[in-house]
């Protein structure tokens, strides 16, 4: 049977979660160069992204010129010797995927509770993995593949589940869980392939897992005898090994790789009954381990040549058939390249999971870690920042608040104060009198009552009458008298004499008036301490009978 790359490229981007309709998150590269070194040869698989489906662009094979007893497990050799195929090819590769194979890595299956994030479930994994590790964890890479959801059994009436020990451990069926392989390599495979890349001069972005590129080719192709959910084998050869990978749906229940001669210098009889015995073996040995049986289901890939003559071996042993997975090449890909695409399905299964939206189901150099634990310190110092902010801007808040009533005050204040301006004059003359009331409050004389006393105790108004009066200090008051006669002033100053008051002498001046009041003087008045009088003894003179100085005017000034 046979698969086009097209058709491998299409049922790609089918098994994308939900690439039929919401687009997941993007962890794949735009595009990529697969290195897979075989034998002494150098698989290329150049792979591109475009929208969600990923595409093969070119599909190489060169040789490895090492020199002769070279040490394959020194870096800079082996690095070397890619540099100049590369070169040599005039290949420019961007970023490179290389692969780890199946004797570098520890599969282990496990079961962990379902915590809905990846960050805890590669914590729970690790803590899983870690009791049956031959090396310290420190030492370890690991990483993992979630192969399907157990949901949680409903408890039955009456059933009390116990609580488990530890998170780590609980794989109690009374809550959600989650299948997933895990995939463990040292950390010397990794460096080792690190110093590969820098000794080449490449650009390593990813380190994949060989076995799992070969399930992928036959999960693609979708052949084999069987439903999908058995057992079954893939059979996978290259020049100087042979893998055995078991799967059952998409899990991956058992993987081997077993070196061989190379197919170059070994009699082909010799090279399949060697191959044939290791793969019966290796079904056989699966089958009888606990709770597995073994695979009525095989298929083969490779381009080695000897893919027909062990399937007819496999089928003779096995009793059934063993048909052989074959990807044509592409159309847009030369047909100078289908030895190499026959060859290089590993290195096409790296290119093409490199390039795809979820990336690869294990990558070694970028695996999925445990969510590391929460940084106190800098939980401390945002906890001090926030703080610090939110009171920053209560304060600003407050100063805001204060700010605008001053402003509001401001407002009323100049307003006040324009208003004030315009009321000066009055309030001017305002304070003149207060300061006049004021000072005769001072001095506890009640100059109205004086003034009542002399109109009482002066001459009537026939003989008399006052142009001014003035009150000053230290009691002193302060009279303009107009009098008809100097007769008249003389009784004056008898008069106050006699009411109490202290007069000095009177200086007498002619100063005639229209109203026939010739004599004019000034008299100065002291009001002695102890002068006191009765008003309501007081008897004033009688009024003219034609004093109309109380009458109403009239309009025009007409009494």
């Amino acid at each position: 049977m046979g698969i086009s790359l097209k058709d491998l490229n299409e049922r790609i981007r089918s098994r994308i979660p939900g690439a039929a309709g919401a687009r997941p998150a993007v962890r794949g590269l735009p595009a990529a160069t697969a290195l897979e070194i075989d034998g002494l040869t150098l698989r290329i698989a150049d792979a591109s992204r475009s929208g969600t489906s990923s595409r093969v662009d070119q599909v190489r094979s060169c040789p490895l010129e090492l020199p002769e007893n070279a040490d394959r497990a020194d870096a800079s050799v082996l690095g070397s010797a890619i540099a100049k195929a590369l070169a040599k090819a005039r290949i420019k590769p961007g970023p490179v995927v290389l692969g780890i194979g199946r004797s570098q890595v520890i599969l282990r299956t496990v079961v962990v509770p379902d915590t809905g994030l990846t960050g805890t479930i590669a914590a729970l994994v690790r803590f899983q993995v870690a009791r049956d590790l031959p090396f310290r964890l420190d030492e370890a890479i690991i990483d993992f593949q979630i192969l399907r959801k157990l949901p949680a059994r409903p408890a039955l009436d009456g059933e009390v589940t116990a609580a488990p020990t530890t998170t780590a451990t609980a794989t109690n069926d009374s809550v959600d869980r989650v299948e997933a392989l895990v995939a463990i390599t040292r950390q010397e495979s990794l460096d080792f392939l690190r110093r590969v890349a820098e000794a080449a001069g490449v650009s390593l972005a990813a380190v994949g897992w060989l076995s799992q590129a070969n399930a992928t080719c036959l999960q693609l192709a979708n052949g084999g005898a069987g439903s999908p959910s058995a057992p079954r084998a893939l059979v996978a050869l290259k020049s100087e090994e042979v893998g055995i990978e078991i799967l059952e749906g998409r899990s991956l229940l058992f993987s081997r790789g077993m070196p061989m001669p190379s197919s170059l210098d070994t009699e082909p009889e010799t090279w399949i009954r060697a191959a044939t015995i290791e793969v019966v073996r290796t079904l056989h040995a699966f089958g009888g381990t606990a709770g597995r049986t073994a695979p009525e289901a095989a298929l083969i890939l490779g381009g080695t040549g000897r893919e027909a003559a062990l399937s007819t071996a496999l089928e003779t042993r096995l009793g059934f058939p063993v048909p052989q997975v074959t990807l044509a090449r592409s159309p847009g890909l030369d047909s100078s390249e289908a030895a190499a695409v026959a060859s290089g399905f590993t290195s096409i299964g790296l290119a093409l999971g490199a390039t795809d939206p979820a990336g690869l189901e294990f990558d070694f150099l970028n695996p999925k870690r445990p969510t590391p634990p929460p940084d106190l310190r800098k939980i401390r110092m945002i906890a001090g920042f926030t703080v610090g902010l939110v009171l920053l801007m209560a304060v600003l808040g407050v100063r805001k608040t204060l700010i605008s009533r001053r402003e509001a005050t401001l407002t009323a204040l100049q307003a006040e104060l324009t208003t004030g301006e315009k009321k000066r004059p009055v309030y001017r003359q305002m304070i003149q009198q207060a300061a006049t009331l004021k000072a005769w409050s001072a001095e506890e004389r009640d100059w109205l009552d004086h003034y009542a006393h002399l109109s009482a105790v002066l001459p009537p108004s026939e003989e008399i009458y006052l142009t001014s009066v003035a009150f000053g200090p230290n009691r002193a008051i302060k009279l303009g008298v107009q009098a008809r006669n100097g007769e008249i002033l003389g009784k004056v100053d008898r008069l106050l004499r006699a009411a109490g008051y202290d007069v000095k002498p009177l200086a007498v001046t002619p100063g005639a008036d229209r109203n026939g009041y010739n004599f004019r003087t000034t008299v100065e008045l002291t009001v002695p301490a102890k002068l006191k009088f009765d008003l309501t003894k007081l008897t004033p003179p009688a009024r003219p009978a034609d004093d109309a100085s109380l009458e109403t005017l009239r309009k025009g000034g007409a009494r």
